[in-house]
């Protein structure tokens, strides 16, 4: 099968098309032929050797797929074989075909296409993951994300709305705000021209902050809170370190937390997968959320996706295309 390695740590032009054989998948795993692949950001820190994929994952990137399940292993039933389906991927996906476990597939959502299905699972499963199991967000809660524009901006503004949430979010341009409002942010903060601490204390600090930039704004986002406020951390684009008062975090009794997806458990990941099932894949159906992408390019061309994702300039999701469809 043609699949995209990183050749050595570095740049975008370190990814170089290659030939492999086919995985084999285990027990309670299959293997999709692969349609169409999403890029993420941990893609682009795996390319550049800050982010090692677990044991036992493929050396290969891509942590999201969309396509057809081919092959199934023990345990799986006959059933699975021909489902359409987008998966959470150990890795791997930046191929024709991928093995990933069974429990970490879910269907394509019912008038969906294949493509914009690619879009759903990595920036799905950790918005869930950390805005409404970890970070407990309820109806009329104010929440802030940053990176408003992005992924997983995108997303967690679309189902916090959904959910009644009222929603704040950074961007760095007048467009990237304008698009976070047409998914329905109650307010859009240029962080270039405006401080959201300022912003938030006039609505009254919010109930819970997303954070993927870290850094600089770890105190801002204290600050930004409200008392029982909850942050939580899913990236450190700001870096992973700040100074920070833990006088007011006692003062105000906030939560401070934060997680990674890849690392986290079959188990985990399976439970994640039920949530979604159960919670989200209906408003997909019924087109109340819906994935937002920015462009979709060949998967020989993955360098170039790489480099897009890297100007910060896209707006929603960057996707390969494989076999199509």
């Amino acid at each position: 099968m043609r699949v995209i390695e990183i050749a050595r740590p570095g740049g975008p032009e370190v990814l170089v098309p290659a030939e492999r054989a086919l995985p084999e998948p285990g027990p309670g795993a299959v293997r999709i032929r692969v349609a169409w692949a999403g890029v993420n950001r941990p893609d682009v820190a795996q390319r550049s050797g800050t982010y090692d994929p677990p044991p036992g994952a493929s050396d290969l990137p891509g942590l999201e797929a969309s396509g057809e399940i081919v092959a199934i292993g023990e345990g799986v039933p006959e059933a699975a074989l021909g489902a359409q389906v987008c998966a959470l991927l150990p890795g791997g996906g930046y191929a024709e075909e991928v093995v990933t476990p069974y429990a970490h597939c879910l269907p394509v959502p019912e008038g969906m296409s294949l493509r914009a299905a690619a879009c759903l699972p990595e920036t799905y499963f950790t918005v869930w993951e950390n805005v409404f199991r970890r970070g407990r967000l309820k109806a009329g809660e104010v929440f802030l994300l940053h990176g408003g524009s992005s992924g997983i901006g995108t997303t967690a503004i679309q189902l916090a709305r959904a959910f009644g949430a009222r929603v704040f979010a950074t961007a760095g341009t007048a467009e990237k705000c304008q698009a976070c409002l047409d998914l329905g942010a109650e307010r859009a903060i240029n962080y270039r021209e405006e401080n959201f601490v300022e912003v938030l204390a006039q609505a009254g600090g919010a109930e819970l902050i997303l954070d993927m930039v870290g850094g600089s704004y770890i105190p801002r986002d204290i600050r930004a809170l409200k008392l029982e406020g909850r942050l939580v951390m899913i990236a450190f684009l700001g870096g992973p370190k700040a100074e920070v008062n833990f006088a007011q975090v006692m003062m105000k009794r906030l939560t401070v937390t934060g997680s990674t997806l890849r690392a986290q458990s079959d188990q985990a990941k399976a439970e994640i997968a039920e949530g979604l099932r159960e919670h989200v894949w209906p408003l997909l159906a019924a087109g109340r959320v819906a994935p937002v992408i920015d462009s979709s390019f060949p998967l020989a061309e993955a360098a170039a996706a790489h480099a897009r994702m890297e100007t910060s300039d896209h707006i929603g999701k960057i996707v390969l295309e494989v076999a199509g469809g």
